[in-house]
């Protein structure tokens, strides 16, 4: 019984473009991407219908695969593997060695430069885009590579390739003559017409294979590649398999980049209506544009990113002054940073903390906004007792001891010991005589994929840092849920980013940190600030709660009705 899925697609539109699911990625705002989850579980079953004979009917004038077998196979035809599951009867299970030739490729040594950089392609998987056609290579060999790493053994244009280590069955077409590396195998047909065939479905036979894990991720070996168990249709019937799935798919691709318009289009009209919330002008600008929001409140906000949008805008709002009432009995913030400094040089006569040198003032281009009455710009160097960083060098560890973290176990929501590393007690000693962070500092991730995440110490438990990871001890006399804000929102934390300058992961340097403008309200107005900011965050997190009640119900809704066309 043969599957109808274009009526599929067409009687669950719905499903199939509404149940999205959030994939993880690196770096702050991009972190993760949305995938159309009913569309992808649609492409797999569209493939998974196709090699169990369910997608097109079986014609009886076919001649019978087994036939066919017993003339193209490169081995004893009679050596068959064991069915995975039931197929037509004019199908039969082979062994991809019985019907196809492969070859791995090599590396040319890279201690010799005159095997490289001539004018040979040659292919690694990094150069490979799953299913399409391969037009050109990073890297190129040389003729003495040619003749004596690959004795001329070139794969001609038209070949399939395919990955058998790391990522196994990632699949390409050669678009040109090239060599390629040993993690990859020239795939060749015992005849030209189960090409197409073996191009859309041996990476999924390949999957399923016989691998072994090693350091990088999974792999076969030659023989393992060989026994690969391959439902096989007649020749026939290939051919039509071929010609609905990629109808099927153009299919898939064009609903996926339909749907991926529509996301873009909403998520640039909530970002264009957010920025004229964060460039109002005055109080009453600011309440006319968030009744305007407000009004398209349901219908804006349907998406994560659209929320976390919202969030952003929320931040900002919070350090312009705009989501709290100034109160003209409020003590200015430049009383407050006497007092910090009065607190400060009582720290340093008391041996408890170092002097630093005095920093150059923030400069009148580095002021992004224009803050309200009784606010300053401020340097994190003058509101903090310490900013510093970890230990530089990774310690000898231990099974138990004294908490030792590192940038994995920061997290936006607080301090994980999830997975700690622990270190003894005199090396905890030595690394918290000079960064010692404690229950309300900050952390800040310095380095690395996720540079730039902040959260407060959360934990009441002594641990100590590595140096990808910078503390800021605040004042007890700011407020530091209020600092916590002002780093994450999105003008303060770009300028954070950028002044370390562009590097391949990004930097944060504790020079940089200590200098970088701050706007600081009145302490009494930091906590209007931290109340007003923590409320409206909870009706985000609310938001995104619903969003993901629906999506988990969308995605089980497509699961359900994958479930009963499979069946």
């Amino acid at each position: 019984m043969t599957v109808d899925v274009a009526s599929l697609v067409s009687d669950n539109l719905d499903i199939w473009t509404t149940a999205v699911e959030r994939k993880s990625g690196a770096g702050r705002g991009s972190g993760k991407r949305v995938s159309l989850y009913g569309i992808d579980r649609l492409r797999a079953l569209i493939l998974d219908l196709a090699v169990r004979g369910k997608l097109v009917p079986q014609d009886a004038n076919d001649e019978p695969a087994q036939k066919v077998l017993g003339r193209i196979c490169l081995s004893n035809p009679r050596d068959l593997p064991s069915p995975r599951f039931e197929i037509p009867t004019s199908w039969c299970w082979v062994k991809f060695g019985q019907i196809a030739k492969f070859k791995p490729g090599r590396t040319p040594s890279r201690k010799d430069s005159r095997y490289w950089g001539g004018k040979h392609p040659w292919v690694s998987i990094a150069d490979m885009e799953d299913g399409a056609t391969l037009t050109n290579t990073a890297e190129t060999v040389s003729d003495l590579a040619s003749e004596a790493v690959f004795r001329g053994s070139l794969s001609p244009a038209g070949s399939i390739l395919m990955s058998f280590k790391l990522t196994i069955g990632k699949i390409s077409r050669l678009a040109m003559p090239a060599y390629h590396n040993e993690a990859i195998i020239t795939v060749t047909p015992s005849i030209q017409q189960l090409d197409p065939y073996l191009f859309r479905f041996l990476p999924i036979c390949a999957r399923t294979g016989a691998s072994r894990n090693a350091i990088k991720g999974a792999t076969l070996n030659s023989a393992s590649i060989s026994e690969i168990a391959i439902p096989l249709p007649p020749l026939a019937e290939q051919q039509r398999i071929v010609a609905k799935v990629d109808e099927l798919i153009a299919l898939c691709d064009a609903l996926d980049a339909e749907s991926e318009a529509a996301m873009s289009a909403h998520q640039a009209l909530v970002e264009a209506l957010l920025a004229t919330l964060t460039a109002s002008t005055d109080a009453a600008d600011l309440t006319t544009n968030w009744t305007r929001l407000e009004a398209h409140f349901d219908t804006l906000f349907t998406t994560e990113s659209s929320v976390d949008a919202l969030k952003q805008a929320v931040l900002e709002l919070a350090v312009q002054g705009q989501l709290s009432a100034q109160e003209t009995r409020d003590e200015p913030a430049s009383e407050l940073l006497k007092r910090i400094k009065v607190e400060k040089a009582q720290l340093i006569k008391e041996g408890k903390i170092k002097r630093d040198k005095p920093l150059p003032p923030i400069k009148d281009a580095e002021k992004s906004f224009s803050l309200p009455n009784g606010w300053v710009w401020s340097q994190p160097d003058e509101f903090s007792i310490k900013i510093t960083d970890g230990e530089h060098f990774r310690p000898v560890t231990t099974l138990s001891g004294v908490y030792f973290l590192s940038a994995k176990d920061i997290r936006e929501t607080g301090v994980s010991l999830a997975e700690p590393l622990f270190v003894s007690q005199e090396i905890a000693d030595k690394a918290r005589s000079r960064c010692d962070p404690e229950f309300g500092d900050l952390l800040i991730v310095s380095r690395g994929a996720t540079c730039g995440r902040i959260c407060k110490v959360d934990i009441e438990e002594v641990f100590c840092l590595l140096g990808s990871v910078i503390l800021l001890k605040p004042s007890s006399l700011v407020n530091n849920h209020y600092l916590e804000i002002a780093l994450k929102s999105p003008r303060i934390f770009e300028a954070l980013i950028s002044a370390s300058g562009a590097t391949a992961q990004g930097a944060i340097y504790l020079r940089d940190l200590k200098k970088i403008g701050i706007p600081l309200p009145p302490i009494a107005e930091q906590q209007r600030i931290v109340t007003k900011v923590d409320e409206l965050i909870a009706l985000c997190d609310a938001l995104k709660a619903g969003i993901s009640d629906v999506a988990n119900t969308q995605k089980h809704l497509a699961d359900v009705v994958l479930e009963q066309a499979a069946a």
